[in-house]
């Protein structure tokens, strides 16, 4: 912003006597100094002068003062800021404190994924007097975490630009009620999983390589506030495959995981397996390194239960279809994966398919840091 200068105080600005000044609105913070005393903010921008505070101000050596000079067709930084905010917000995000110099915060009232409609942000920002700047698109924030901050860029604009968008932000969510918002950055609440796990592989299942992949899921399922209801191991066998899921499906089991035989050699069946489970809308192969063989399926049909007879079963909530997330052996040896990039947008009810995978392309590669720092680097992003 511009410096105020007696010869050009600007566009929506005048300057006034102190005596002339009452009901007008003060354009910049007005210090106070008492010796020994104190040191600081007499006045505050936006402050509306009352016929009391001119004495007050002539003490502090001010004969004039800029003005406010605000035309029907404009709005002052602040309001614009409050304007803004309002409607970029979706569900679970809030305004922090009040606007200061026209910008404003924009922070997580949850624990969840952050969700930014790139496109309506792109089309905001290309309006010019005003912005908004965000975090990255689904990355997993805390309660109380800014996750956004915008502002009007002078200090005076013009209304047409804020109610521009307005209406961008608007048609970015049009289920939304008018004047709610238009959901260009929310934050969804991640479910908590039960996670079933099977562990495949002849190495593993006969004893002849120690399993690595058991702690690795088990730490990556609670830090999402998660819990494991069982670990199986199973040999390169479709049909065993198969049964240890419906297993873990019965045990409760509403996240299933499989490890391992993912690959294209004649033993990797574990993809077959989840076939042969019942599972729908299956997507091998994802473009981020590490993770290339990584899949997902989803598993809403009811399946067989082996411990009666081959009776039928409903699986725990019809309604929730069941994710089966498919990792390739990187996951025993790298801290970030796919997986690591695919698992809260699951829990956050997202459906994940070939389109969503494909997005990963552009930032799907792992730099290898000597010293990884993920999720505080371009992973995925």
């Amino acid at each position: 912003m511009c410096e105020i200068s007696h010869e050009n105080p600007g566009p929506g600005l005048k300057k006034l006597p102190v005596n002339d000044a009452v009901g007008t609105v003060l354009a910049h913070d007005i210090t106070e100094i008492r010796p020994g005393e104190f040191k600081g903010r007499a006045f505050k921008k936006g402050h509306v002068i009352r016929k009391e505070d001119v004495c007050h101000l002539q003490r502090l050596g001010k004969e004039h003062l800029f003005v406010l000079d605000i035309a029907d067709d404009e709005m002052h930084e602040d309001d614009a800021a409050y304007a803004l905010a309002n409607t970029l917000m979706g569900g679970g995000v809030k305004i922090k404190g009040e606007p200061r110099e026209g910008k404003i915060n924009i922070i997580s009232e949850i624990d969840g994924l952050l969700k930014i409609d790139k496109d309506a942000l792109l089309a905001f920002n290309m309006l010019g007097d005003v912005m908004c700047a965000t975090l990255h698109n689904n990355v997993i924030v805390r309660k109380g975490q800014t996750v956004a901050g915008t502002r009007a860029i002078p200090l005076i604009v013009k209304r047409r630009i804020v109610e521009e968008a307005v209406s961008i932000c608007e048609k970015a969510s049009p289920t939304r009620p008018h004047g709610q918002g238009g959901g260009v950055i929310q934050v969804k609440e991640i479910r908590k999983p039960k996670a079933g796990v099977v562990i495949t592989g002849n190495e593993v299942y006969y004893g002849r390589v120690k399993d690595a992949f058991s702690s690795v899921i088990t730490e990556k399922i609670k830090a999402v506030g998660g819990e494991i209801v069982g670990i199986y191991y199973a040999p390169d066998d479709e049909a065993f495959i198969e049964a240890r899921l419906k297993e873990l499906i019965y045990a409760g089991a509403d996240m299933l995981i499989t490890t391992g035989g993912m690959s294209v050699d004649p033993d990797d069946v574990t993809r077959f397996a989840i076939k042969k489970l019942g599972a729908t809308e299956i997507t091998y192969g994802s473009p981020a390194l590490p993770g290339a063989m990584f899949l997902i399926a989803y598993l809403e049909t009811v399946v067989g239960d082996p411990e009666v007879g081959g009776g039928r079963k409903p699986i725990p909530d019809p309604r929730l279809p069941i994710p089966v997330l498919g990792i390739p052996a990187c996951g025993m040896y790298a801290k970030a994966t796919v997986f690591d990039l695919v698992v809260p947008r699951v829990l956050a009810g997202e459906r994940i398919g070939r389109g969503e995978l494909a997005e990963l392309g552009h930032g799907g590669l792992c730099m290898k840091c000597e010293t990884c720092r993920y999720p505080v680097c371009p992973f995925g992003k």
